[in-house]
């Protein structure tokens, strides 16, 4: 059994004459996965009986978006995904067009297509089913209760585990027509919408979102970034959903978006108040603090009720039991910044690599190999002529 395209074995007007049936599909709506095949019969079919029969000879056509698959007694038997019309031959092999899903569905093909012939002809049911393999979009989610979110931040020496709640949309794609069928939709009678598998599919994502987001916290992505960082939370989601998804469903995330994520207010303020203490283990950041400490502490004092002088008073003493010095600790950060090791100036004749980062003076970096760029001008170093050649078109010395 196999599909022939037309186009290609067409001979003439009379081969008009020679199709049974026209198989076709009409567009697929955005929440439509997969649909059964219309036939539109012409007056010369021979089979006016059965719906679930396909005439040798007849015509199947396949439009952009679509993959279509034909079904013998409940088993794909024949793929297709290339746009165009094909005119179908029970007595030949199976024809697998692809198109664009690739050799992953030849090979899922190959371990549950067709096992048995019938003499070379047909089964007694057979049926054509049309699968949208464009991208799905506006499929909502949302944290009904809060996602653990762990805070991995290194310059507050910080790592904690705060609750978030999060919402948005994500899209996705029909990748593998013959998983979808062989293990969710079967023996469809009309259409199947998203719908029917949407509930499922959401609870699975949130199930998935913890360790998405344990991946990239890993990364040093703060909560409230992560929206900025989309692609990697895809990415992240199918391989972790790949097992259920993409090698049970044939179903693949094509993008996440993510409208809102939020920490309950005393995460929030406890993560506020762990940034700002380390801070102040600056030396520099701890004198600036404390001058500007000082400085809303004097405009306090100038509005004390009870007068300036009991307000001034008040102040110095805090002052004084704090026992810190703005100016002590500025000297301090000045001595640290004098004592502390400078960079090295970079030899003479020195390059950076491009690839690895790497100082060197040879013409190969010996870190990873990359050989030295070569600028696009020089200067002669006989007579100053600035050049972009091999030779100085001055005087012909070569170039170093």
């Amino acid at each position: 059994m196999g599909l022939v395209l037309a186009a290609l074995s067409a001979a003439g007007s009379t081969f008009a004459d020679q199709w049974k049936e026209y198989f076709y599909c009409d567009a697929l709506s955005a929440d439509t996965i997969c649909v059964k095949g219309i036939k539109r019969t012409s007056g010369f079919s021979g089979n006016h009986g059965s719906d679930n029969i396909i005439t040798d000879g007849s015509i199947i056509a396949v439009a952009d978006g679509q993959c279509m698959i034909i079904v013998e007694n409940g088993q794909v038997v024949d793929i297709c995904a290339e746009p165009g019309e094909y005119k179908y031959d029970s007595k030949t092999e199976p024809s697998i067009f692809t198109g664009s899903l690739g050799e992953g569905v030849k090979n899922v093909f190959a371990e549950i297509g067709k096992r048995f012939q019938f003499g070379g002809q047909p089964a007694g049911d057979q049926r054509i089913y049309y699968f949208n393999t464009k991208e799905i979009p506006g499929l909502k989610y949302g944290t009904a209760a809060p996602v653990p979110f762990r805070v991995v931040d290194a310059r507050a020496n910080m790592d904690i585990t705060i609750s978030v709640k999060c919402f948005g949309e994500y899209s996705i794609k029909i990748a593998d027509p013959v998983l979808f069928y062989t293990n969710v939709c079967g023996n469809v009678s009309g259409a199947y919408k998203v719908s029917e598998i949407e509930n499922m599919m959401r609870s699975e994502l949130l199930t998935a979102l913890q360790p998405a987001f344990a991946a990239i916290s890993a990364k040093g992505v703060g909560y409230a970034e992560v929206p900025a960082h989309t692609y990697e939370l895809t990415e992240t989601l199918n391989e972790i959903l790949s097992k259920k998804w993409k090698e049970l469903r044939g179903i693949e995330i094509v993008s996440f978006g993510m409208n809102s994520i939020k920490a309950n207010e005393a995460d929030e303020k406890r993560i506020q108040d762990l940034q700002v203490a380390a801070t102040y283990t600056s030396t520099i950041h701890a004198a600036a603090g404390q001058t500007y400490a000082g400085i809303e502490a004097l405009q306090n004092a100038a509005k004390n009720e009870g007068g300036a002088a009991v307000g001034f008073m008040n102040y110095n003493a805090a002052a004084a039991a704090a026992g810190v010095n703005p100016n002590a600790l500025y000297a301090q950060a000045a001595a640290e910044q004098a004592a502390a090791p400078k960079p090295e100036a970079p030899a003479e004749g020195s390059w950076t690599c491009p690839k690895c980062g790497k100082s060197s003076t040879g013409n190969f970096c010996p870190n990873c190999g990359t050989a030295k760029p070569v600028d696009a001008k020089w200067i002669c170093p006989k007579c100053g002529r600035e050049n972009d050649g091999n030779f100085c078109a001055n005087c012909g010395t070569a170039r170093q």
